[in-house]
């Protein structure tokens, strides 16, 4: 009995072979290969798309605490110039006034350098001075206020006493028992006076 060598049976069209099916199977670790460095840095590795924004925000950050620093100066700075200006201007101010009431020092040292001489002359003397006062407390804004026969103000009146006065009508002054300077808003004081009441 002779034997022939088989005859390999013939592939189907298309039909994937076993070889070839060996040949595309992928070696072992190759997808662990491929998976862990085949694909690149994920978007965790360093300098990524994270560390970038991550960085963008410090800056931003330091920037604006500059930014901050750098006004609380400014305002500690403008703080102080206008406590210096405010200084001067109260400074300026004082000397004006007391410059205002230094004839009137003079006036008084030469009316009382003359009282020996013209005892009688002192009374107009002192007079003259207490009216160039008044005018100085007018230049500064405080005019003298004394006047009766107005309704009491509480705004520019000071009641320190009631006087019956049939022929004044109730709660009128009658009586300045000090004078006053300025109005209200910008007085030095009231003026002190008596009212009348109902009998």
């Amino acid at each position: 009995m002779s034997t022939q060598p088989q005859q390999p049976e013939p592939v189907p069209e298309g039909a994937v072979t076993e070889q070839e099916q060996e040949q595309d199977l992928p070696a072992p670790g190759a997808a662990e290969a491929r998976g862990t460095g085949g694909e690149g840095p994920g978007p965790d590795a360093a300098g990524g798309p994270a560390d970038t924004e991550s960085g963008e925000q410090a800056a931003a950050l330091a920037e604006l605490d500059d930014r901050w620093r750098r006004a609380l100066a400014d305002l500690e700075n403008l703080r102080k110039r206008h406590s210096r200006e405010l200084e001067r201007e109260r400074a300026a101010e004082r000397a004006r006034t007391a410059s205002a009431l230094l004839p009137v020092i003079d006036n008084l040292e030469l009316a009382l350098s003359h009282a020996e001489a013209d005892p009688g002359s002192i009374v107009e003397g002192v007079k003259a001075i207490r009216d160039q006062a008044v005018n100085t407390l007018a230049q500064l804004g405080y005019e003298r206020r004394g006047e009766t026969g107005v309704p009491f103000d509480p705004a520019r009146h000071e009641v320190l006493g009631v006087i019956e006065d049939p022929e004044a009508e109730p709660g009128t002054v009658v009586q300045v028992l000090r004078p006053g300077y300025g109005d209200p808003g910008n007085q030095l004081r009231p003026v002190a006076v008596a009212v009348a009441k109902r009998e």
